[in-house]
């Protein structure tokens, strides 16, 4: 079945949820209308990976599904999600040698992705066949993921996922293990997100609550909590 998007509206035409239904479903919802009118919806949607967005919302969902679908095999609960505008940016110790990844830096990258998606969720992506590397060099051609590269080590990644008018939602933030405790990680980001301002209005990110190191990274560089994510994955 082909991505969907499905908008619910009240009887005055208002829109009142918003689902995307891809390989996972990202939802947004306003009232428990149209969260019955998704549950309904999401029986046509066999397979998804995972339910992703507001907390409420998805809790919301999975209540209205869980007695036919599929148990989750992670539930990551509660994410804090942050929002970075130009004006909160911190000045975190002087600009550093970040930039977009270049093809050459596509196996650089795949090989650091690929372990934080091992270490998060416990299975390695590279088992698709080759798909995962592909993803990620799409995701390079189109400007997406960036990088600090120094002296041929990576000390930093990241990748800008979901746009729109109001936010960049920045993914994959990373620092490989032999890198940490340097400070690299909020020099990177404040340097990317001094870049991306450029063209974007504002950033956000959600993160897992126990990921302690990483929300310190975020708060130094400026980001404010403003919601709260959830995440069901499923096998």
């Amino acid at each position: 079945m082909p991505d969907e998007l499905v908008l619910n509206r009240d009887f005055r035409g208002r829109v009142t949820g918003l689902a995307y239904y891809g390989m996972q479903l990202v939802l947004a919802a306003d009232d428990e209308a149209a969260l019955d009118a998704f549950a309904i919806e999401t029986r046509k949607h066999r397979g998804l990976r995972s339910f992703v967005g507001a907390q409420d919302a998805v809790e919301g969902l999975w209540s209205r599904v869980r007695a036919w679908h599929p148990e989750p095999s992670v539930v990551r609960g509660v994410q804090p999600l942050y929002v970075l505008a130009p004006s909160a940016l911190r000045d975190v110790g002087g600009d550093v040698d970040v930039r977009r990844a270049r093809d050459d830096d596509a196996e650089l990258v795949t090989e650091h992705s690929a372990q934080m998606i091992l270490g998060e969720l416990g299975y390695d992506p590279r088992a698709g066949r080759g798909a995962y590397a592909s993803a990620i060099r799409r995701g390079i051609a189109q400007g997406s993921w960036w990088v600090w590269i120094a002296d041929g080590a990576l000390r930093f990644q990241c990748n800008v996922g979901p746009r729109s008018a109001a936010t960049a939602q920045l993914q994959g933030v990373w620092t490989p293990p032999a890198q940490r405790g340097h400070g690299y990680a909020t020099r990177a980001l404040s340097a990317i997100a001094r870049r991306l301002f450029s063209t974007e209005t504002t950033l956000s990110l959600y993160v897992n609550d126990f990921n302690a190191p990483a929300i310190a990274v975020y708060e130094r560089a400026g980001f404010t909590r403003v919601g709260t994510f959830a995440t069901y994955l499923f096998p």
